[in-house]
């Protein structure tokens, strides 16, 4: 196995162990998270707006999803989805307590989410220090579901701008500038 496909192994089975999962909730559900890290100024940062049918890769236990749903409103749909069956039992509890009705929940790699071809309007990636599967295989996959001209949005975390920004750049994105820590790129309008 090289050594790549071997860290991919590892951070795919950190992404699925009880004890990653419950260090993540415990950081994402303290009420005092909003203070220093608010969720609706990185969403509209994102670009999120009311309406939209948008995918949250990632969701770990919903930091981002209630707000999420609530920006997006009625008329809009939030899918989100993770890897960790955890995760989405959480989420879907939050979802069920708030009486949100927008939100489908999902759990499988961001690499093969299931959602049709050109189908969501926006896709955000926050948070993530390590994508199981690998970023290059996520992003080819939210090349696939978002439709031309839709807006991709990552939260930088670890390593070089200017790599994570060729990387995408080569997956058919076009860098469309950066608020703050989130990085915005628009998928190419096809003629």
């Amino acid at each position: 196995m090289s050594n790549k496909m071997a860290k991919r192994h590892r951070y795919a089975g950190m992404h699925t162990s009880r004890l990653a999962f419950w260090m993540i909730t415990l950081m994402h559900d303290n009420p005092l998270l909003p203070l220093f890290r608010n969720p609706y100024k990185l969403l509209e940062a994102a670009g999120l707006r009311p309406g939209q049918k948008v995918l949250e890769v990632g969701c770990g236990p919903g930091f981002f999803t209630i707000p999420a749903a609530k920006i997006v409103g009625k008329e809009g749909l939030i899918y989100t989805v993770d890897i960790h069956p955890l995760a989405i039992e959480r989420v879907r509890k939050k979802i069920k307590r708030g009486g949100i009705k927008n939100v489908k929940t999902i759990v499988a790699n961001a690499s093969d989410t299931g959602l049709a071809d050109t189908s969501i309007g926006l896709a955000f990636i926050f948070g993530l220090r390590y994508v199981a599967g690998g970023l290059e295989s996520v992003i080819s996959e939210m090349q696939r579901i978002l439709k031309s001209g839709a807006i991709l949005s990552l939260e930088k975390t670890r390593g070089s701008e200017e790599k994570m920004i060729q990387d995408v750049k080569r997956e058919g994105f076009i860098y469309s500038g950066r608020r703050g820590r989130i990085f915005l790129f628009t998928k190419q309008v096809l003629t």
